[in-house]
């Protein structure tokens, strides 16, 4: 034997013969010898270039990285900056602007504001001017054509015409399109622009008036009602409008008016596919939110302690951009709406403002009559009268441009052919109070933001014409109100608002506007608090404002937890503004079972139902009872609503807040025409034979998810929540830009307000919620709290994209900083500088 080789396995039939195959035998001490010298120098050279494609990858990705993030630090100069500004941000990202003059703080605003949200800003100022085919082209040109024809982007134009431009509102706010535009200009272009491929353009006045619109739209529940309604009452008759809970409900759970000058008020005072389009874009729709104020009387330290908890589709970024602005005339901390300058949610040592969503009908629906020979004319009261006709070229990516005309009526446009509830040749056109009104809601949000006291904001609110907010405020002066704002009008007794209206006459589209005096309102009231979960609030001067109301649920657990407590304290805010049992929801569970035949259902049936009974209609994670009870209202719904609508009007159903309404009134009248499932003929089904069945079919469904098993049946595996991003969308781009999914407890309807649809599938994927929840104590005004649902900033690289969204699961908060001492601690501190190239 050679000298160097190893002895020979007895097995081993040949010796290595080259340097290759040595090494090999050295390592394995394998007879196979499967590489020649040639073939393993091939693999050494592939290796080598995987190893160099993967470090210009890592190289790649972190110039990527270092190129789009966000700049916390340092120095930049910004075109038209008098002074220099230094914006300390927190462990967050959440910026403190401390500023010598409000308009080179509204720059800088704008600019900081751009830096962590450009991509948000650019797809809401869109929506309004139709937008949105450019960027995901021809799937969303139905939405476009929708909003083009609610004329938001016409109205806009028309409201920048007439602005005064030395007004400080308008000041302000193109000191803060300035900044914005300087950043991009200037800035990183963020990685969605690459993605999608357009080209960034200039932020205008127009722009900030087409976001409000489009917030203004995000609310209107009539587009996803009335047509609903009207087709049922065409159809189905009169009888089956009876039970849908449709008119206001003096014996539900009422927000009391309390006006302190007088004396006699106290006590007695769309768009299904347009939704679904912009809710896979992971673009924010305004659906609902809870907010209380509770006066001094009923506080532990005799201050006023402020909640609120705006609730808004969920989506990543998340909607609000949080900024404390100091200059020494202006300081507010601060809730903004992507590419609007001014906070809708706002506070400082002084006072706190926020707000709920009114939910009053401020849209009307009527039927138009086309002249029987001439087609551009329409029927007026006064005679035949020509129909306005705007045509508008929609910009469509990867396909040709697009011509879009809409016709239009004194009442407004026909919405026939482009809302896809609207059906039929009979023209039906829209009335809208945004777009019928002088807008002034820019002014009044400045005005609100730049208010000292209570009177002050109260002269800012009658400017807010649409969408209608319940604006709720407290102060340190121990003052607590509410104020439901919007431009309410007269309508005749003889009109109901929920149906298309088929006489001009009765009412016309000239309305008959109310002094705001007589809007529902509360200062000051006995009662020592304020409040509002969206629910009706209570007649003003015998009349009820017609609205789209969510049910009592929320209102009834909110004044159950307020009315009977004087020592609350913030710890003890901040666990009710994440409180997870409703009040109402046990009391429907038992109507549903009193109609339960105990003698048809199985050992097994029976043994679930027991345990349902000590269910307290709360939604931890690990409740089952919650399961079983949601799985069984649906069936409910189906099998006593999806008989008479098809399928399409039953899903458009299901989005309205009427459906929500209807459950806990609907269990509660067996003799409601809807429980007879017209679908069989031969036999007229009962309260109870539906009820029945749709327990047992519930149960049936979660054997077959979950298995036989109910300790398997627990909430958490149902209800879930995904921040979601429109490049979510793409599937390999999901977890870099989705935030979740999580398993999450709360509900609808429940305080901790976590929305969604109901389907057959039985999983229930939360869509909406707080946007952010606020609790803010006058007695310790510096270590008030807040949170928000993901991250302060919507650019990908930044460490403040997602930072937030644990804690928010959990229903935990962080400090809304004021105190400047404990700010100028940070280790991040931008500086912007007047630019030394002015042109």
């Amino acid at each position: 034997m050679r000298p160097g080789l190893p002895r020979a396995s007895p097995n081993i039939t040949s010796y290595p013969k080259n340097s290759c195959q040595k090494r090999f035998f050295f390592l394995t001490n394998s007879p196979i010898f499967p590489c020649k010298y040639k073939g393993l120098k091939f693999v050494k050279k592939f290796v080598h270039l995987l190893l160099i494609l993967s470090l210009l990858l890592v190289i790649v990705g972190f110039g990527v990285y270092w190129s789009l993030k966000p700049e916390y630090k340092g120095e930049q100069q910004i075109k038209g900056l008098t002074t220099t500004v230094q914006v300390y941000y927190d462990s967050y990202g959440i910026p403190h602007i401390y500023a010598d003059n409000e308009n080179d703080a509204f720059r800088s605003l704008g600019y900081v504001h751009a830096q962590d949200r450009l991509w948000q800003m650019e797809l809401l100022r869109r929506i309004g001017r139709g937008g949105l085919s450019e960027v995901f082209g021809e799937k969303l040109l139905g939405t476009d054509k929708f909003f083009l024809a609610l004329g938001i982007d016409e109205a806009s134009q028309k409201t920048v015409s007439k602005l005064n431009r030395s007004s400080k509102s308008v000041q302000l706010s193109q000191a803060y399109l300035d900044g914005i535009n300087h950043f991009l200009e200037n800035g990183p272009t963020p990685l969605e622009f690459y993605l999608t491929g357009i080209e960034k353009a200039p932020f205008t006045l127009k722009d900030i008036h087409n976001i409000l619109g489009y917030m203004s739209f995000s609310f209107a529940q009539a587009h996803k009602t009335d047509p609903l309604l009207s087709t049922i009452k065409e159809q189905l008759g009169q009888d089956y409008l009876i039970d849908l809970e449709i008119d206001s409900d003096p014996n539900s759970t009422l927000i009391k008016s309390h006006h302190p000058k007088t004396t006699d008020s106290m006590g007695n005072s769309a768009i299904t596919s347009v939704s679904k389009s912009l809710d896979s874009l992971g673009i924010p729709l305004f659906e609902g939110s809870n907010s209380w104020v509770v006066g001094p009387e009923k506080t532990k330290n005799g201050k006023v302690i402020f909640a609120n908890d705006p609730h808004i589709g969920f989506s990543s970024p998340s909607v609000w951009y949080e900024a404390h602005v100091v200059t020494p005339t202006y300081e507010k901390y601060g809730y903004h709406l992507a590419g609007v300058p001014f906070p809708l949610l706002a506070h400082d040592r002084k006072l706190a403002y926020g707000m709920t969503m009114f939910e009053n009908d401020d849209v009307d629906f009527y039927y138009e009559e086309t002249h029987p020979t001439d087609s551009t004319r329409y029927r007026t009261d006064e005679g035949w009268d020509f129909y306005d006709i705007v045509t508008n070229t929609i910009k469509v990516k990867d396909a040709d441009d697009v011509n879009f005309t809409v016709k239009k009526t004194k009442r407004g446009p026909l919405l026939n052919g482009i809302a896809d509830q609207i059906s039929g040749e009979r023209p039906v056109s829209m009335w809208w109070t945004y777009t019928n009104n002088k807008n002034e809601v820019i002014n009044a949000l400045y005005e609100m933001a730049s208010a000292p006291d209570l009177e002050a904001i109260q002269r800012a609110l009658p400017k807010i014409h649409a969408p209608g907010l319940n604006i709720m405020y407290g102060d340190a002066q121990g003052n607590v109100a509410w104020w439901a704002t919007a431009k309410l009008y007269e309508v005749p007794d003889s009109v109901h608002t929920k149906f298309v209206q088929t006489s001009t006459k009765a009412f016309p589209a000239d309305k008959n506007y109310l002094d705001f005096s007589e809007n529902p309102q509360a200062i000051n009231p006995p009662w020592h608090y304020v409040y509002s979960a969206n629910n009706q609030p209570d007649s003003v001067n015998g009349r009820f404002f017609p609205g789209y109301y969510l049910p009592e649920n929320r209102a009834k657990r909110i004044v159950e937890l307020l009315k009977p407590k004087n020592d609350w304290d913030a710890t003890e805010v901040r666990e009710m503004i994440t409180d997870v049992t409703s009040s109402v929801n046990p009391s429907v569970f038992v109507d549903l079972a009193k109609a339960l035949d105990i003698r048809k259902l199985s050992d097994k049936e029976r043994k679930i139902l027991d345990r349902m009974r000590a269910w307290k209609g709360d939604y931890p994670l690990e409740s089952i009872s919650a399961t079983i009870y949601h799985r069984w209202i649906f069936r409910m719904l189906k099998n006593t609503f999806g008989d008479e609508l098809d399928e399409a009007q039953f899903e458009q159903f299901l989005t309205t807040h009427m459906s929500k309404r209807v459950i806990a009134k609907i269990v509660d009248k067996p003799a409601s025409v809807w429980w007879d499932d017209v679908l069989t003929e031969e036999i007229k089904e009962t309260h109870e034979d539906i009820i029945q069945k749709s327990f047992e079919e519930a149960l049936a469904f979660l054997i077959n998810d979950f298995g036989p098993d109910e300790e398997e049946w627990t909430w958490d595996r149902v209800h879930s929540l995904e921040h979601e991003h429109p490049m979510g969308q793409v599937a390999v781009l999901r977890r870099f830009f989705n935030v979740g999914p999580f398993p999450v407890n709360g509900s609808r309807e429940v305080i901790n307000n976590l929305g969604f649809g109901y389907n057959a599938e039985g999983f229930y994927k939360v869509s909406s919620g707080p946007s952010t929840r606020r609790v803010i104590d006058f007695s310790d005004i510096e270590n008030s709290m807040s949170i928000l649902p993901t991250g302060q900033s919507g650019n990908i690289f930044s460490p403040h994209y997602k930072d937030q969204a644990e804690l928010f699961i959990n229903g935990e908060f962080r400090k809304m900083m004021m105190n400047k001492e404990e700010i100028q601690q940070s280790e991040s501190v931008l500086t912007l500088a007047p630019s030394q190239k002015e042109e």
